[in-house]
């Protein structure tokens, strides 16, 4: 198993997790409360995240298209996130996560990028 595909996998079934936990966890519901967003807003980001994670999951073994667009609609959402927790002045540390996803999926990005349109 390569460096790519563990990644692609890891953030896969991240995004999986915290898709789901948008729908159903009452500490998720309450942090979209404190983030300002509404609950249509909260199962916008689920969704968007279940779709990112299928996304990638299915690209492994169908085409890296299709891991190059899902890297990069979750590298978008994150970077939302991010900008979400900078407007409520989070600190550093509860900010990282959203910057560590939106890195490794900018990173996936450019690596699936590189695979289909550079070899």
């Amino acid at each position: 198993m390569d460096g790519l595909f563990f990644l692609t996998l890891f953030s896969s079934l991240s995004f999986l997790f915290f898709g789901v936990g948008c729908f159903f966890s009452p500490r998720m519901k309450l942090e979209f409360i404190r983030y300002g967003l509404n609950r249509q807003q909260r199962l916008l980001t689920g969704l968007l995240q279940i779709l990112g994670s299928l996304g990638l999951l299915l690209g492994l073994f169908m085409s890296p298209i299709l891991c190059l667009v899902a890297s990069l609609g979750l590298f978008l959402l994150m970077l939302l996130g991010l900008m979400v927790r900078i407007r409520i002045k989070d600190s550093i540390l509860k900010s990282s996560p959203a910057l560590i996803y939106a890195l490794i999926n900018l990173f996936l990005a450019s690596a699936y990028y590189g695979l289909i349109f550079m070899d």
